[in-house]
């Protein structure tokens, strides 16, 4: 059995280096080249994650999605995965491997939110 590429001492991990990564019950994210690893999120953090993607789905203005699942990747070799994102719904449609930072509602424009925190928790 080979085991897939990485890269070599002293070399920075890039976003496209995750793709030879096994699916073994890991969450791979990057940070300036250096390869972060944890486990999946348990099921009550998955939970609350998806209470809080509804919440803001819900009251999300047009133009912009609410997500989970999806990488955003600022540079090559730097790649994270939020538990709940907000995009303008233009870069969900062009697709790709990852959202870039300007894909990402920013949260210095903050939309009116109405968050009833006893039905996130």
């Amino acid at each position: 059995m080979t085991s897939p590429a990485r890269p070599s001492s002293g070399d920075f991990w890039t976003v496209d280096d995750l793709q030879d990564l096994p699916q073994d019950g890991q969450d791979y994210e990057i940070f300036d080249g250096s390869l972060l690893v944890s486990p999946h999120a348990d099921v009550r953090h998955g939970a609350i994650a998806n209470r809080l993607r509804r919440l803001l789905d819900r009251q999300a203005p047009a133009g912009l999605l609410v997500g989970q699942d999806v990488g955003v990747s600022a540079k090559r070799s730097s790649y994270f995965v939020p538990d709940v994102f907000v995009a303008y719904e233009e870069a969900l449609e062009r697709g790709g491997a990852a959202l870039a930072p300007a894909d990402v509602h920013r949260t210095d424009r903050p939309f009116p939110l109405v968050l009833p925190i006893a039905d996130i928790f």
